[in-house]
Protein backbone atom coordinates (compact mmCIF):
# COMPACT_ATOMS: atom_id res chain seq x y z
CA UNK A 1 0.00 0.00 0.00
CA UNK A 2 1.16 3.15 -0.85
CA UNK A 3 1.92 5.86 2.02
CA UNK A 4 2.93 9.31 1.72
CA UNK A 5 5.56 9.40 4.26
CA UNK A 6 9.10 9.53 2.50
CA UNK A 7 11.33 7.72 5.44
CA UNK A 8 12.12 4.82 3.55
CA UNK A 9 13.44 6.66 0.35
CA UNK A 10 14.90 9.43 2.31
CA UNK A 11 16.82 6.34 4.47
CA UNK A 12 18.25 5.18 1.41
CA UNK A 13 19.36 7.82 0.13
CA UNK A 14 23.32 7.71 0.13
CA UNK A 15 23.44 4.78 2.46
CA UNK A 16 26.42 2.78 1.33
CA UNK A 17 25.59 -0.99 0.37
CA UNK A 18 28.79 -1.97 1.93
CA UNK A 19 27.40 -1.57 5.27
CA UNK A 20 25.22 -4.46 4.38
CA UNK A 21 27.09 -7.56 6.09
CA UNK A 22 27.42 -10.04 8.12
CA UNK A 23 24.18 -10.77 8.19
CA UNK A 24 23.10 -6.96 9.02
CA UNK A 25 20.50 -5.49 6.24
CA UNK A 26 20.90 -2.38 6.48
CA UNK A 27 17.33 -1.63 3.56
CA UNK A 28 15.43 -4.17 5.78
CA UNK A 29 16.00 -1.80 8.80
CA UNK A 30 15.24 1.17 6.76
CA UNK A 31 11.95 -0.60 5.79
CA UNK A 32 11.04 -1.19 9.11
CA UNK A 33 11.36 2.11 10.82
CA UNK A 34 9.56 3.05 7.82
CA UNK A 35 6.54 0.68 8.55
CA UNK A 36 6.49 2.28 12.34
CA UNK A 37 6.80 5.31 11.08
CA UNK A 38 3.22 5.70 9.67
CA UNK A 39 1.38 4.14 13.20
CA UNK A 40 0.52 7.04 14.71
CA UNK A 41 1.79 9.20 11.81
CA UNK A 42 1.24 13.40 12.49
CA UNK A 43 0.74 15.40 9.52
CA UNK A 44 3.81 17.66 9.79
CA UNK A 45 5.80 14.21 9.51
CA UNK A 46 6.11 13.16 13.41
CA UNK A 47 4.42 10.32 15.52
CA UNK A 48 1.90 10.18 18.18
CA UNK A 49 2.01 6.76 20.36
CA UNK A 50 1.42 7.54 23.78
CA UNK A 51 2.33 4.74 26.27
CA UNK A 52 -0.77 2.22 26.20
CA UNK A 53 -2.54 4.06 23.41
CA UNK A 54 -3.96 1.87 20.35
CA UNK A 55 -1.00 2.98 18.55
CA UNK A 56 1.76 2.32 20.76
CA UNK A 57 0.11 -1.82 20.78
CA UNK A 58 -0.41 -1.35 17.05
CA UNK A 59 3.46 -0.55 17.06
CA UNK A 60 4.17 -3.32 19.48
CA UNK A 61 2.22 -6.02 17.59
CA UNK A 62 4.16 -4.97 14.51
CA UNK A 63 7.43 -6.06 16.06
CA UNK A 64 6.08 -8.94 17.62
CA UNK A 65 5.27 -9.99 14.37
CA UNK A 66 8.89 -9.79 13.22
CA UNK A 67 9.95 -11.30 16.33
CA UNK A 68 7.87 -14.30 15.57
CA UNK A 69 9.45 -14.60 12.14
CA UNK A 70 12.89 -14.55 13.55
CA UNK A 71 12.30 -17.23 15.29
CA UNK A 72 11.96 -15.91 19.06
CA UNK A 73 9.64 -16.98 21.52
CA UNK A 74 7.58 -14.35 22.30
CA UNK A 75 5.28 -13.20 25.51
CA UNK A 76 3.94 -10.11 26.85
CA UNK A 77 3.32 -9.06 30.30
CA UNK A 78 0.83 -7.14 32.31
CA UNK A 79 2.38 -3.92 32.01
CA UNK A 80 2.86 -4.60 27.87
CA UNK A 81 6.30 -5.19 27.97
CA UNK A 82 7.14 -7.46 25.08
CA UNK A 83 9.81 -10.20 25.31
CA UNK A 84 11.19 -12.09 22.16
CA UNK A 85 13.85 -14.98 23.52
CA UNK A 86 16.36 -16.40 21.79
CA UNK A 87 17.58 -19.64 23.03
CA UNK A 88 21.60 -20.30 23.62
CA UNK A 89 24.01 -23.04 23.43
CA UNK A 90 23.84 -23.17 27.14
CA UNK A 91 20.29 -22.64 27.63
CA UNK A 92 20.62 -22.23 31.50
CA UNK A 93 22.35 -19.53 31.35
CA UNK A 94 21.70 -15.57 32.37
CA UNK A 95 20.71 -13.69 29.05
CA UNK A 96 22.36 -10.74 27.36
CA UNK A 97 19.41 -8.49 26.52
CA UNK A 98 19.10 -5.52 24.17
CA UNK A 99 16.27 -3.29 23.33
CA UNK A 100 13.91 0.10 23.75
CA UNK A 101 10.66 1.57 23.47
CA UNK A 102 8.37 2.03 20.74
CA UNK A 103 6.07 5.11 22.24
CA UNK A 104 6.55 8.92 21.51
CA UNK A 105 6.10 12.30 22.99
CA UNK A 106 3.15 13.94 21.08
CA UNK A 107 4.63 14.73 17.50
CA UNK A 108 7.91 13.07 17.92
CA UNK A 109 10.28 11.76 15.87
CA UNK A 110 10.92 8.45 14.51
CA UNK A 111 14.35 7.48 15.94
CA UNK A 112 13.72 7.74 19.46
CA UNK A 113 12.87 4.53 20.80
CA UNK A 114 12.38 2.18 17.54
CA UNK A 115 16.14 2.55 16.49
CA UNK A 116 16.86 0.49 19.42
CA UNK A 117 14.38 -1.65 19.06
CA UNK A 118 15.17 -2.70 15.64
CA UNK A 119 19.15 -2.84 16.35
CA UNK A 120 18.56 -5.39 18.71
CA UNK A 121 16.32 -7.46 16.87
CA UNK A 122 18.40 -6.96 13.51
CA UNK A 123 21.09 -8.66 15.91
CA UNK A 124 18.45 -12.23 15.64
CA UNK A 125 17.84 -11.66 12.20
CA UNK A 126 21.83 -11.35 11.35
CA UNK A 127 22.52 -14.64 13.23
CA UNK A 128 19.56 -16.58 11.40
CA UNK A 129 21.18 -15.62 8.46
CA UNK A 130 24.21 -17.18 9.23
CA UNK A 131 23.23 -20.00 11.57
CA UNK A 132 24.94 -18.75 14.74
CA UNK A 133 23.74 -19.72 17.78
CA UNK A 134 24.23 -17.23 20.41
CA UNK A 135 26.69 -18.69 23.51
CA UNK A 136 24.01 -17.77 26.08
CA UNK A 137 20.30 -16.51 25.38
CA UNK A 138 19.21 -13.28 23.93
CA UNK A 139 16.66 -11.18 24.54
CA UNK A 140 14.63 -8.30 22.67
CA UNK A 141 12.76 -6.50 25.02
CA UNK A 142 10.47 -3.72 24.01
CA UNK A 143 9.40 -1.48 27.11
CA UNK A 144 6.01 0.16 27.83
CA UNK A 145 5.20 4.09 28.21
CA UNK A 146 8.95 4.90 28.49
CA UNK A 147 8.69 8.60 27.33
CA UNK A 148 5.82 9.56 30.14
CA UNK A 149 3.43 11.52 27.99
CA UNK A 150 0.44 9.36 28.89
CA UNK A 151 0.58 10.02 32.79
CA UNK A 152 3.64 12.74 33.12
CA UNK A 153 5.57 9.47 34.65
CA UNK A 154 7.56 7.70 32.21
CA UNK A 155 9.69 4.12 32.65
CA UNK A 156 6.57 2.71 33.45
CA UNK A 157 6.85 -0.60 32.04
CA UNK A 158 10.79 -0.85 33.08
CA UNK A 159 9.28 -0.14 36.04
CA UNK A 160 6.54 -2.91 36.59
CA UNK A 161 9.44 -5.12 35.39
CA UNK A 162 11.62 -4.73 38.37
CA UNK A 163 8.84 -4.24 40.68
CA UNK A 164 9.59 -0.15 41.25
CA UNK A 165 6.03 1.32 41.50
CA UNK A 166 4.40 1.37 44.52
CA UNK A 167 0.77 0.80 45.29
CA UNK A 168 0.11 4.57 46.06
CA UNK A 169 1.50 5.52 42.69
CA UNK A 170 -0.22 3.11 40.73
CA UNK A 171 -3.56 4.32 42.59
CA UNK A 172 -2.88 7.83 41.62
CA UNK A 173 -2.06 7.77 38.28
CA UNK A 174 -4.08 9.85 35.96
CA UNK A 175 -3.47 10.29 32.18
CA UNK A 176 -4.45 13.64 30.17
CA UNK A 177 -8.24 12.31 29.49
CA UNK A 178 -8.36 12.21 33.84
CA UNK A 179 -8.80 8.04 33.23
CA UNK A 180 -7.22 6.16 35.67
CA UNK A 181 -3.97 3.63 35.28
CA UNK A 182 -6.33 0.66 35.69
CA UNK A 183 -8.79 2.48 33.02
CA UNK A 184 -5.99 2.98 30.76
CA UNK A 185 -4.98 -0.85 31.11
CA UNK A 186 -8.59 -2.19 31.10
CA UNK A 187 -8.90 -0.81 27.35
CA UNK A 188 -5.95 -1.90 26.95
CA UNK A 189 -6.60 -5.29 27.71
CA UNK A 190 -4.74 -5.99 30.98
CA UNK A 191 -5.81 -5.19 34.49
CA UNK A 192 -4.25 -3.69 37.80
CA UNK A 193 -3.31 -7.13 39.15
CA UNK A 194 -1.41 -7.89 35.55
CA UNK A 195 0.30 -5.00 35.86
CA UNK A 196 1.60 -5.93 39.24
CA UNK A 197 2.73 -9.15 37.80
CA UNK A 198 5.16 -8.21 35.16
CA UNK A 199 7.74 -7.97 37.60
CA UNK A 200 10.49 -10.74 36.94
CA UNK A 201 13.12 -12.06 38.40
CA UNK A 202 15.90 -9.60 37.06
CA UNK A 203 18.60 -11.65 37.98
CA UNK A 204 17.96 -14.26 34.92
CA UNK A 205 19.35 -10.92 33.41
CA UNK A 206 23.70 -10.33 33.29
CA UNK A 207 23.32 -7.62 31.32
CA UNK A 208 20.98 -4.67 29.41
CA UNK A 209 22.59 -2.82 25.93
CA UNK A 210 20.58 -0.30 24.91
CA UNK A 211 21.09 2.02 21.49
CA UNK A 212 19.18 4.91 21.41
CA UNK A 213 20.00 8.05 19.52
CA UNK A 214 22.44 10.68 21.02
CA UNK A 215 19.86 13.50 21.41
CA UNK A 216 22.60 16.10 21.35
CA UNK A 217 25.52 17.49 19.18
CA UNK A 218 28.80 15.96 20.40
CA UNK A 219 29.05 13.21 18.14
CA UNK A 220 28.63 15.38 15.07
CA UNK A 221 31.18 17.81 16.11
CA UNK A 222 33.42 14.49 17.01
CA UNK A 223 31.95 13.31 13.00
CA UNK A 224 31.40 9.86 14.22
CA UNK A 225 28.43 7.29 13.92
CA UNK A 226 28.22 6.07 17.10
CA UNK A 227 29.55 6.65 20.43
CA UNK A 228 29.37 5.58 24.24
CA UNK A 229 27.24 6.79 27.04
CA UNK A 230 29.38 7.23 30.06
CA UNK A 231 26.80 7.09 32.30
CA UNK A 232 22.90 8.37 32.80
CA UNK A 233 21.78 11.28 35.13
CA UNK A 234 19.66 10.79 37.77
CA UNK A 235 17.05 14.18 37.80
CA UNK A 236 16.04 15.20 40.82
CA UNK A 237 13.00 17.74 40.77
CA UNK A 238 12.44 20.38 43.08
CA UNK A 239 9.35 22.44 43.41
CA UNK A 240 10.51 25.81 45.35
CA UNK A 241 7.88 28.52 46.07
CA UNK A 242 8.81 32.25 47.09
CA UNK A 243 5.70 33.75 48.88
CA UNK A 244 5.98 37.62 49.36
CA UNK A 245 3.03 40.10 50.30
CA UNK A 246 0.63 41.25 47.11
CA UNK A 247 0.20 45.05 46.62
CA UNK A 248 -0.76 47.55 44.01
CA UNK A 249 1.48 47.78 41.24
CA UNK A 250 0.99 51.51 41.13
CA UNK A 251 0.26 52.73 44.92
CA UNK A 252 3.07 50.22 46.62
CA UNK A 253 6.27 52.45 46.70
CA UNK A 254 9.14 50.19 45.37
CA UNK A 255 11.05 50.41 48.81
CA UNK A 256 9.60 47.97 51.41
CA UNK A 257 8.07 45.58 48.69
CA UNK A 258 8.16 42.07 49.21
CA UNK A 259 8.07 40.58 45.77
CA UNK A 260 8.62 36.76 45.25
CA UNK A 261 9.27 36.99 41.50
CA UNK A 262 12.13 39.43 41.77
CA UNK A 263 13.67 36.72 43.75
CA UNK A 264 12.26 33.95 41.45
CA UNK A 265 13.73 35.72 39.16
CA UNK A 266 17.47 36.28 40.81
CA UNK A 267 17.44 32.65 42.01
CA UNK A 268 16.55 31.77 37.86
CA UNK A 269 19.03 33.83 36.78
CA UNK A 270 21.93 32.54 39.54
CA UNK A 271 21.33 28.76 38.84
CA UNK A 272 23.19 28.53 35.47
CA UNK A 273 26.32 29.45 37.16
CA UNK A 274 26.60 26.52 39.80
CA UNK A 275 26.44 22.97 37.56
CA UNK A 276 29.72 23.98 35.90
CA UNK A 277 31.51 24.56 39.20
CA UNK A 278 30.47 21.22 40.53
CA UNK A 279 30.69 18.48 37.85
CA UNK A 280 31.52 18.95 33.85
CA UNK A 281 28.34 16.62 33.70
CA UNK A 282 25.49 18.39 35.71
CA UNK A 283 23.38 20.48 34.12
CA UNK A 284 20.26 22.34 36.13
CA UNK A 285 17.06 23.89 34.45
CA UNK A 286 14.02 25.51 36.04
CA UNK A 287 11.22 24.41 33.10
CA UNK A 288 8.09 25.64 34.52
CA UNK A 289 6.99 29.08 36.20
CA UNK A 290 3.50 30.05 37.98
CA UNK A 291 2.93 33.46 39.01
CA UNK A 292 -0.12 33.89 41.23
CA UNK A 293 -2.69 35.83 40.78
CA UNK A 294 -0.82 36.77 37.82
CA UNK A 295 -2.36 40.32 37.07
CA UNK A 296 -0.81 42.82 34.91
CA UNK A 297 -0.74 45.64 37.65
CA UNK A 298 -0.78 43.59 40.96
CA UNK A 299 2.56 42.57 43.12
CA UNK A 300 2.73 39.07 42.77
CA UNK A 301 1.63 36.83 45.80
CA UNK A 302 3.38 33.49 45.32
CA UNK A 303 5.94 32.07 42.32
CA UNK A 304 6.25 28.60 42.28
CA UNK A 305 9.25 27.26 40.00
CA UNK A 306 10.19 23.89 39.54
CA UNK A 307 13.86 22.49 39.06
CA UNK A 308 15.30 20.10 37.30
CA UNK A 309 18.83 18.94 38.76
CA UNK A 310 20.86 16.43 37.10
CA UNK A 311 23.42 14.38 36.33
CA UNK A 312 25.63 11.01 36.10
CA UNK A 313 27.29 10.45 39.26
CA UNK A 314 24.87 11.21 42.79
CA UNK A 315 27.74 12.82 44.69
CA UNK A 316 27.95 15.52 42.61
CA UNK A 317 24.28 15.51 41.68
CA UNK A 318 23.48 16.11 44.97
CA UNK A 319 26.41 18.63 46.33
CA UNK A 320 24.75 20.66 43.18
CA UNK A 321 20.94 20.40 44.75
CA UNK A 322 22.96 21.26 48.19
CA UNK A 323 24.16 24.40 46.59
CA UNK A 324 20.76 25.78 44.51
CA UNK A 325 18.71 24.95 48.11
CA UNK A 326 21.13 26.82 50.22
CA UNK A 327 21.33 29.97 47.11
CA UNK A 328 17.05 29.81 47.25
CA UNK A 329 17.17 30.33 51.00
CA UNK A 330 19.74 33.32 50.74
CA UNK A 331 17.41 34.66 48.00
CA UNK A 332 13.95 34.64 50.20
CA UNK A 333 16.63 35.99 53.46
CA UNK A 334 18.09 38.53 51.94
CA UNK A 335 14.54 39.58 50.57
CA UNK A 336 12.49 39.20 52.93
CA UNK A 337 10.24 36.18 51.51
CA UNK A 338 8.91 33.01 52.73
CA UNK A 339 10.49 30.22 51.28
CA UNK A 340 9.27 26.31 50.67
CA UNK A 341 11.28 23.74 49.14
CA UNK A 342 9.56 20.25 48.32
CA UNK A 343 11.85 17.61 46.51
CA UNK A 344 9.27 15.70 43.91
CA UNK A 345 11.56 13.03 42.09
CA UNK A 346 15.00 12.04 42.88
CA UNK A 347 16.52 9.39 41.20
CA UNK A 348 19.42 7.30 41.35
CA UNK A 349 22.18 8.15 38.31
CA UNK A 350 23.99 4.93 36.66
CA UNK A 351 27.15 4.98 35.94
CA UNK A 352 28.40 2.58 32.93
CA UNK A 353 31.00 0.16 34.18
CA UNK A 354 34.59 1.51 32.79
CA UNK A 355 34.96 -2.21 31.57
CA UNK A 356 32.42 -1.73 29.76
CA UNK A 357 32.99 1.13 28.54
CA UNK A 358 36.46 -0.20 27.35
CA UNK A 359 34.68 -2.85 25.49
CA UNK A 360 32.57 -0.63 23.35
CA UNK A 361 35.67 1.06 22.71
CA UNK A 362 37.11 -1.84 21.26
CA UNK A 363 34.21 -3.21 19.23
CA UNK A 364 33.67 0.58 17.72
CA UNK A 365 37.49 0.31 16.76
CA UNK A 366 36.92 -2.47 14.70
CA UNK A 367 35.35 -0.92 12.75
CA UNK A 368 37.56 2.20 12.56
CA UNK A 369 34.77 4.66 14.56
CA UNK A 370 36.82 6.68 17.62
CA UNK A 371 35.62 6.39 21.02
CA UNK A 372 33.37 9.96 21.87
CA UNK A 373 32.17 9.47 25.46
CA UNK A 374 29.02 10.97 26.14
CA UNK A 375 26.89 11.20 29.13
CA UNK A 376 23.40 10.96 28.60
CA UNK A 377 21.25 13.92 30.50
CA UNK A 378 17.96 11.66 29.37
CA UNK A 379 16.79 9.30 31.61
CA UNK A 380 16.57 5.64 29.69
CA UNK A 381 15.06 1.90 30.66
CA UNK A 382 18.74 1.11 30.66
CA UNK A 383 18.54 3.31 34.34
CA UNK A 384 15.96 1.34 35.72
CA UNK A 385 17.73 -2.16 34.74
CA UNK A 386 20.88 -0.36 35.70
CA UNK A 387 19.73 -0.31 39.12
CA UNK A 388 20.19 -3.99 39.34
CA UNK A 389 22.17 -5.71 36.73
CA UNK A 390 25.08 -4.07 34.61
CA UNK A 391 24.04 -1.95 31.66
CA UNK A 392 25.84 0.07 28.47
CA UNK A 393 25.04 2.47 26.31
CA UNK A 394 25.38 2.98 22.59
CA UNK A 395 24.62 6.71 21.14
CA UNK A 396 23.79 6.99 17.39
CA UNK A 397 24.32 10.21 15.97
CA UNK A 398 20.82 12.98 15.68
CA UNK A 399 21.40 15.49 13.12
CA UNK A 400 21.66 18.60 14.74
CA UNK A 401 21.30 17.22 18.16
CA UNK A 402 17.34 17.03 17.43
CA UNK A 403 15.33 14.88 18.76
CA UNK A 404 11.58 14.85 20.26
CA UNK A 405 10.39 16.31 17.32
CA UNK A 406 9.58 15.31 13.17
CA UNK A 407 12.51 16.87 12.38
CA UNK A 408 14.70 13.95 14.08
CA UNK A 409 16.71 12.22 12.00
CA UNK A 410 19.69 9.75 11.94
CA UNK A 411 21.38 8.62 8.86
CA UNK A 412 21.25 4.93 7.72
CA UNK A 413 24.43 4.21 7.62
CA UNK A 414 25.15 5.68 11.17
CA UNK A 415 22.05 3.43 12.18
CA UNK A 416 23.71 0.46 10.53
CA UNK A 417 27.27 1.15 12.24
CA UNK A 418 25.24 1.20 15.41
CA UNK A 419 23.77 -2.43 14.89
CA UNK A 420 27.69 -3.93 13.76
CA UNK A 421 28.80 -2.18 17.03
CA UNK A 422 26.28 -4.20 18.89
CA UNK A 423 26.82 -7.32 17.28
CA UNK A 424 30.42 -7.07 17.58
CA UNK A 425 29.68 -6.60 21.56
CA UNK A 426 27.20 -8.78 22.33
CA UNK A 427 28.94 -11.57 20.42
CA UNK A 428 32.21 -10.50 22.54
CA UNK A 429 30.31 -10.18 25.92
CA UNK A 430 28.87 -13.62 25.31
CA UNK A 431 32.69 -15.39 24.53
CA UNK A 432 33.61 -14.19 28.07
CA UNK A 433 30.39 -15.53 29.77
CA UNK A 434 31.08 -18.18 28.57
CA UNK A 435 35.05 -18.71 29.54
CA UNK A 436 34.10 -17.55 33.00
CA UNK A 437 31.21 -19.96 33.45
CA UNK A 438 33.90 -22.68 32.27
Amino acid sequence: MALENPVFEDLMKGFDSRLTHSGIDGERVARRLYELSHIGYTQIGGVKRPGFSDEEKMAKSLVKKWMFEAGLDVMEDGAGNIRGRLAGKDSKARAVASGSHVDSVPNGGNFDGPLGVLSALEIVEAWKTLNYIPEVPYEVIVFSDEEGSRFNSGLSGSRAMIGAIEDEEIAGMRDYNGDSLEQVLAHYGSSIQQFKEAKRDIGELELFVEVHIEQGKKLEKADQPVGIVSGIAGPAWLEVEFTGEAGHAGNTPMIGRRDPLVAAAEFIQRIPEFPGAISESAVATVGKLEVLPNGINVIPEKVVLHADIRDIYEETRDALLKRIIEEAESIAKNRNIHLTIKQNTKIKPVPIEQELQAQLADSLRKFGIEPTYIPSGAGHDAMILGRYIPVAMLFVRSKDGISHNPKEWSSLNDCIYGVHVLKDFIESKMDEIKTSSN
